[in-house]
């Protein structure tokens, strides 16, 4: 691993940290993307959606950003669309199964130290290796 890699990773750490928490104090609200998302879908309010959508805003300019600086992104995908598609759906409908996703549960979650969030964080992690393993040895 390379000292840039090293680095990346830190300064994305401590920039997901930073506006986990700049959420929570400034809105009094968890960054759980799925849930900001469905929120910014569902929301009555104006002021809701303004919030919500400003932060998915950030996160694919975020990504757009590193994209930009460093000649792309460090993600090669060796599936095709209708897998891809088939895994984005398990996903959601993962989410909804486990009240919330990967970011609301173990960053946030696990921050505040839900045991709720604990166990959904460690069933996510048990589902990911079930699942590299049965692609990459079983099918």
């Amino acid at each position: 691993m390379t000292q840039a890699n090293v680095y990346g990773g830190l300064i994305g750490g401590l920039l997901i940290g930073l506006a986990a928490s700049l959420l929570l104090l400034i809105n009094g609200r968890i960054a759980g993307i799925s849930g900001i998302l469905t929120g910014m879908i569902n929301a009555n309010p104006a002021s809701e959606r303004v919030w919500r959508g400003t932060f998915v805003i950030g996160l694919i300019c975020g990504a757009a950003l590193y994209s930009w600086l460093h000649g792309g992104l460090a993600i090669q995908l060796q599936a095709s669309h209708s897998t891809l598609l088939l895994a984005g759906l398990l996903v959601g409908f993962g989410t909804r199964i486990g009240a919330g996703c990967t970011s609301g549960h173990g960053i946030c979650g696990l921050a505040r130290r839900s045991p709720r969030s604990l166990a959904a964080t460690a069933t996510f992690i048990a589902f990911g290796i079930l699942t590299v393993y049965l692609t990459r040895h079983i099918f």
